[in-house]
């Protein structure tokens, strides 16, 4: 403390003091403005904490709140004593306030003790104030009780403030802050120091229930896993429920989680979870899709060529369902229908169906046709190009796939080996080239696990021209083959018929001419040696005629 008055001329001493609260003064220092020397009252206060400088500035150590006072600062001369008060005020910054004793948790509707805030060894006292979420909290009659205590310590002389907050929370104080601040006073003016913020545990009743299915999928098939969750939106939540599930009148005890595996269609319906005081409920509809396919017949399936198949592929789903046939691999256009069945119609059937609305479930069913048949045989020849040679073909048909041996009767050289086409729905074909030296007889044998047939073609010698038939080209080339033969048998006919009514025309006419009773015996003497002539020429015709309509039969018939 400086002194703050100027040092006069003719300074003999300087002192300091300070003034008792009842007025008396109390010496402390002493120093001689001639000797030099300083000197320390002894006052048991300042002991060793006292110094004085040449200028009459006094310092004090360790400042404590004992000296805050009024010290006076005397110069003193021959002729005068001259004195200056300066007035010492200590401030103490008080420690960082703590909210202590807290509530281990808050129930709403409910008065409690949230804590304490203590702020310690302030000076001069200082004021605590409460925040939430960083407003001030103020005080209201049965919510929020605040009660402000300050002690002081009588050997430091600090405060120690203790301020409690009693408080009734709702169910927005989740997670809200608390905190507390303490004001004080220090040399340069008005300042805070807050504490560190607290979040208590708020506990309130539920007042809904919900009950949710996991997981959360828009659709639920048969063999799923269904979890039903049941919640309650109080603090702490509920721990046990009750759930109804549809078909039981009461309610099964468990705890928020029901779990149903491999789910089946019954399972479909209400389902509705409680608290187990059945005070708060909640529902929600459950439906299980479902797809069920039955394929009539199915499995391996064996018939014969030309019988009649009905199929069928019947659907019973949760909603409409998508239906399509695959045979080897491949899409169908329609559904099959089997009214005759046929050598192509064998394979691998799949009925498949599916709910695109619902993600994996699909059915599908097989059926794997087998179409038998006992082997067909049709044998045709051509002479080749080079006059040198005939190609016989056997047309076969079956399955079993028919095992196909030539045999040869008669004189002829074979050329080449058999060669056999690839066999494609039932139906392939074995060639066999051969240049006959007279007429033969090639036999083809066609023999599976259900028969064996035989055939036979007689062919002439290389030399000898023949009638040369074409191969099976099918469908409209085999009607055209057959119109062409009911042509030659209906010319044939009828030139029979020409034949018939020529000799009964002419068997009347003799008969008239016997019958005339009017000639006279010698023209019928001359005439009658003509008439056998006639006859004769007539019948020889008639036999030509007979012979050559024959002839023709066996030609076509070969």
């Amino acid at each position: 403390m400086p002194c703050p008055l100027e040092v006069p001329d003719g300074l003999m001493f300087g002192k300091w003091k300070y003034e008792m609260p009842n007025g008396s003064p109390v010496f402390i220092a002493f120093r001689s403005s001639t000797k030099k020397n300083v000197q320390y009252d002894d006052v048991p206060d300042y002991k060793d904490r006292l110094s004085l400088s040449e200028n009459y500035t006094l310092s004090i150590k360790n400042a404590r709140i004992s000296d805050e006072k009024r010290f006076v600062c005397m110069l003193v001369t021959e002729d005068d004593v001259s004195e200056e008060p300066t007035i010492v005020k200590v401030f103490k910054q008080p420690s960082q306030p703590e909210i202590l004793h807290q509530a281990n948790l808050l129930e709403t509707e409910k008065l409690q003790m949230l804590g304490e805030c203590v702020s310690r060894d302030s000076y001069p006292e200082g004021n605590v104030t409460w925040y939430k979420n960083g407003r001030v909290l103020q005080p209201v009659d049965g919510v929020v009780v605040i009660n402000l205590q300050k002690m002081v310590d009588r050997t430091t002389g600090l405060f120690t403030m203790t301020s409690s907050l009693q408080y009734m929370p709702t169910k927005e104080d989740v997670n809200a802050k608390f905190a507390c601040i303490v004001t004080y006073y220090g040399p340069s003016g008005q300042k805070t120091i807050q504490s560190e913020p607290v979040v208590f545990d708020v506990h309130y009743p539920t007042e809904k229930v919900t009950i949710q299915v996991l997981p959360q999928s828009s659709t639920i098939k048969e063999g799923d896993n269904i979890t039903l969750k049941c919640s309650g939106n109080g603090n702490p939540p509920p721990q046990e429920f009750l759930f109804y599930i549809p078909g039981e009148t009461e309610g099964i005890r468990s705890s928020d989680t029901y779990v149903m595996t491999d789910v089946r269609r019954n399972a479909t319906g209400e389902y509705r979870c409680s608290l187990t005081d059945k005070s708060m409920m909640d529902s929600t509809t459950i439906t299980v899709h479902y797809l069920d396919l039955q394929l009539t017949p199915s499995g391996e399936v064996t018939k014969q060529i030309g019988e009649a198949l009905p199929v069928s592929c019947t659907i019973s789903s949760s909603r409409n369902a998508t239906v399509f046939w695959i045979k080897d691999n491949t899409r169908m256009q329609t559904s099959p229908s089997f009214s005759s069945l046929q050598y192509q119609d064998a394979g691998n059937y799949v009925c498949e169906t599916t709910l695109q609305e619902v993600e994996g479930l699909r059915k599908r069913q097989t059926l794997k046709l087998i179409v038998e048949g006992k082997p067909q045989i049709k044998m045709t020849k051509k002479t080749n190009t080079n006059k040198m040679s005939k190609t016989i073909i056997c047309h076969v048909e079956g399955f079993p796939k028919p095992a196909v041996q030539w045999t040869v009767t008669g004189s002829g050289s074979i050329l080449n080996k058999t060669e056999e086409t690839k066999y494609v729905n039932g139906k392939f074909s074995s060639k066999i080239v051969i240049a006959p030296e007279e007429n033969v007889t090639l036999t083809c044998i066609a023999e599976n696990e259900l028969e064996r047939t035989v055939t036979s073609m007689n062919v002439s010698a290389i030399s000898i021209p023949e009638y040369d038939e074409p191969e099976d080209r099918g469908g409209d080339n085999s009607e055209k083959v057959n119109d062409q033969a009911k042509l030659i048998v209906g010319i044939v006919v009828g030139l029979l018929l020409v034949a018939l009514i020529a000799g009964v025309v002419y068997w009347l006419y003799v008969k008239k001419s016997n019958d005339a009773k009017g000639k006279s015996e010698k023209a019928a003497a001359q005439n009658f040696p003509s008439l056998p002539r006639q006859e004769k020429l007539f019948f020889f015709v008639i036999g030509v005629v007979v012979c050559i309509i024959f002839y023709c039969l066996v030609i076509h018939a070969k």
